[in-house]
């Protein structure tokens, strides 16, 4: 065969295995759908299929597409937050993140589970007052989301949030947590998204929505998801009720000024072994 030609069908054979892998994702019975055990049953061939971390981030994050939306469903199993510490069936924007970190890390349910108290708390402990309750706290400090928005524009075309986390305008803490911090998180303001800011980022990347409102309140991010394919956004969507897969942009700038202030990016890490 012509080396030319040669190349061409090794490229297409490449392709269509990796069309299969993901057509393989909509064979599946959805995670909200089976239990522990079943779960389980499935996360070897995850990591069989897609050995890539990011791809079986990916993976899996598509894989709960259509999930019901409900907020503050993640807990410590025990007072003052009760709610699991690892869930399938409900997500807010958060967990889905979060659930999709933990679970590509893992070939059981069990190895999830102890994954994500690794990733949810500060001293990997779960108790409410260590849990990274605030996204850009994570994204700052976290090494499993590492923040990458200062590697994509020069510092002069970036915004920058100063802001004491959890302490609201009136000096009061928000949660009731004996902690602040004090942070300047910097953010591509909505001037600078388009096509080509969006081709600068991993082809799997995290992206958290600041919202100026939530500054007097101690907060900068109101919400985050994942992009994919350096266009779409899959997202734990209030407004929808349920995880869904949705182009970026079309979604951000659904009003024409944006319904955000800016985005924060961020890689997503394994955690070491």
């Amino acid at each position: 065969m012509h080396h030319k030609l040669k190349s061409i069908f090794i490229i297409l054979l490449y392709i269509t295995g990796c069309q299969a892998h993901w057509s393989w994702i909509d064979t599946l019975p959805k995670p909200w759908t089976l239990t522990n055990a079943e779960v389980s049953e499935i996360l070897p061939e995850f990591h069989s299929r897609f050995p890539d971390f990011n791809y079986r981030l990916k993976a899996f994050s598509l894989w709960q597409v259509g999930k019901p939306y409900e907020i503050f469903k993640l807990g410590e199993e025990k007072d003052p937050d009760p709610d699991p510490i690892i869930r399938l069936d409900v997500s807010d924007c958060t967990v889905h993140v979060l659930t999709s970190l933990a679970f590509a890390q893992s070939d059981s349910w069990e190895k999830a589970k102890d994954i994500m108290i690794r990733i949810h708390y500060k001293d990997h402990q779960p108790d409410f007052t260590t849990r990274w309750h605030f996204t850009s706290d994570r994204i700052l400090s976290n090494p499993s989301t590492t923040d990458i928005t200062k590697t994509l524009l020069p510092i002069e075309n970036l915004k920058r949030a100063n802001v004491t986390l959890n302490r609201k305008e009136n000096g009061g803490e928000l949660l009731d947590l004996n902690w602040e911090r004090e942070v300047g998180a910097y953010y591509v303001p909505n001037s600078e998204l388009g096509p080509n800011l969006l081709d600068r980022l991993p082809g799997v990347c995290g992206a958290a929505f600041v919202k100026k409102t939530l500054f007097e309140l101690g907060i900068i991010i109101g919400h985050e998801g994942i992009l994919i394919d350096n266009q779409f956004l899959v997202h734990a969507s209030s407004t929808e009720g349920e995880t869904v897969k949705i182009d970026f942009l079309s979604y951000y700038f659904s009003e024409p000024e944006g319904i955000f202030d800016g985005v924060m990016f961020y890689e997503f890490r394994p955690m070491n072994p």
